[in-house]
């Protein structure tokens, strides 16, 4: 065997220590791009994320807080005050409440139902108070055929039987807004009428759930109404149109510009999502839209 000179011994040295080198390093990128996958980017604070337990109805709520806390969700919602205890134990918030009322179809609109109705906030308003949590969701009902003067005379008189307990302890009575279209008949459709039925019972502590989702249905117009009415909303949906799908392309509301729009007139409420999810996948669903609103 030859021997070899010391340049030529030095040379290979160094192509050895070379490929080493480079293999070391493309092992430590590797491992460092495989890292930023595995590691979520925090969402960015500028939305307040909640969603609806009833669109993921078949998992247990436990288990459910676990993941929409892994997530970066704040809240988990429209839940009865036996439920409230088991999401405050997540560490999280039900950031819309529900358990008083007759039901959206029998609200505030027909005064044959304000004894009863009254009775039911009544109760549930110290509760809500007591488990920490803001807002209580109620409803109009159906319009039954009165005019838009006889229901804001209507709801204005029932409402205003509660607002003084809901000031005491600083609960916000929140009407939603929905579309009666799929909600046949429902009175309180338009965010004007439930922004005329605002200033009609005068309170601080009665507010607008803003669907954008129902609203879209009837009226669009979504960032306007934002600009306009924001200050009148205590919370917000979400959900894509048409059929209440993902909030992605794939359906017509823009939701990175809506969400800009709330961030941008000084929203400090809560934006649920309620849409219904569409992949095997329902987690997956979840976490994308949460990204979708995450501006």
């Amino acid at each position: 065997m030859k021997s070899i000179s010391r340049r030529t011994a030095i040379k290979t040295a160094l192509a050895s220590g070379a490929m080493l080198a480079t293999s070391h390093i493309d092992a430590t990128l590797n491992r460092s791009e495989k890292k930023k996958k595995d590691e979520k980017e925090p969402l960015k604070g500028n939305i307040r994320h909640s969603v609806s337990k009833w669109c993921f109805g078949s998992y247990p709520l436990d288990e459910f807080c676990d993941i929409c806390k892994n997530i970066g969700i704040e809240s988990v919602e429209l839940l009865d005050p036996k439920d409230w205890p088991v999401v405050k134990s997540h560490g999280l918030t039900v950031a819309m409440a529900q358990g008083a009322g007759l039901g959206i179809d029998r609200g505030f609109n027909d005064p044959s139902l304000h004894d009863e109705l009254v009775a039911s906030y009544e109760n549930v308003i110290p509760m809500v108070a007591e488990a920490g949590l803001t807002n209580l969701i109620c409803f109009s009902g159906r319009r039954n055929g009165v005019t838009d003067l006889q229901g804001w005379e209507n709801c204005e008189k029932g409402l205003k039987r509660i607002t003084s307990i809901a000031e005491k302890y600083n609960v916000v009575l929140t009407m939603e807004l929905l579309n009666s279209i799929g909600h046949k008949d429902y009175l309180c459709d338009h965010t004007v009428w439930g922004v005329e039925l605002c200033r009609r019972v005068g309170s601080p502590n009665f507010k607008l759930l803003y669907d954008i989702y129902h609203m879209q249905i009837m009226e669009g117009d979504i960032i306007e109404h934002i600009r306009k009415y924001h200050s009148y909303f205590s919370h917000v949906h979400t959900g894509g149109n048409p059929g209440r799908a993902e909030i992605d392309e794939t359906q017509e509301l823009y939701y990175p510009a809506i969400m800009r729009s709330l961030v941008e007139v000084g929203y400090k409420g809560f934006v649920g999502q309620e849409f219904v999810p569409k992949q095997p996948d329902k987690i997956a669903s979840l976490e994308k839209c949460i990204r979708i609103c995450d501006v």
